[in-house]
């Protein structure tokens, strides 16, 4: 497995110790999805390390400058859009030029990572987010028809607020406080309930599946 980050190298070295210490094989490559070149050279460095890519999860976003619309800099605007489209569909590109039998590969699965933001609009001053995340399961759906006779799976998930670090600009668990209140089940969501939706997306027991969009959002 290879663990892609951009700045934060411990915490990267840090999941790959624990996939190792579980039995695991694992590798932690710096890249930076909103450059393409670095993109090709993160999956060039799976291919020496690890060997031909089988699965993809696109866990790539950043929520980006809060504000209106019309208070917004457009260079933020820019670089949202670069890593949470561009950059998810160009790892999508490189991923399945390694899994498609038109390339030598034997098939494989992706899961995009979304957010009910792509239907609820996103809170307020983070629009360009939420559509970012439209674009996403758009992408997600026309790709998974494009290569499902390949043997190529393309999902994603929907999360809702997670206890995440993404919301610690705009104000971390005061904000996430605040939040649950709106969701059914009362309570934001813990990353391994995303992981664990992720991971049966990804494997042989979700085999019939592709084009799906999976709410991981408890009930919101």
């Amino acid at each position: 497995m290879c663990v892609n980050y951009i700045t934060r190298a411990d915490t990267a070295e840090s999941v790959v110790a624990g996939i190792k210490a579980s039995g695991g094989n694992a590798v932690a490559v710096r890249a930076d999805i909103g450059v393409p070149e670095e993109v090709e050279h993160l999956f060039k460095e799976v291919d020496r390390l690890l060997g031909r890519t089988t699965a993809l999860v696109n866990n790539v976003g950043v929520i980006g400058q809060q504000s209106r619309i019309d208070e917004t800099d457009p260079r933020d605007m820019v670089r949202t859009l670069a890593i949470n489209v561009t950059g998810a569909v160009l790892c999508c590109k490189q991923a399945v030029r390694r899994m498609s039998p038109r390339h030598g590969g034997r098939g494989g699965a992706i899961v995009n990572v979304s957010s009910m933001a792509a239907v609820l609009g996103g809170f307020n001053g983070r629009v360009r987010y939420a559509a970012s995340k439209g674009a996403v399961e758009s992408f997600t759906i026309g790709l998974a028809r494009e290569v499902a006779a390949e043997s190529i799976r393309v999902n994603a998930i929907r999360p809702g607020p997670f206890a995440t670090e993404i919301h610690e600009p705009f104000g971390g668990p005061t904000f996430l406080e605040r939040v649950k209140e709106k969701i059914p089940m009362g309570r934001v969501g813990e990353p391994p309930e995303a992981a664990d939706a992720i991971a049966w997306l990804l494997s042989p027991r979700a085999s019939f599946i592709t084009g799906a969009i999976l709410n991981v959002s408890g009930g919101q």
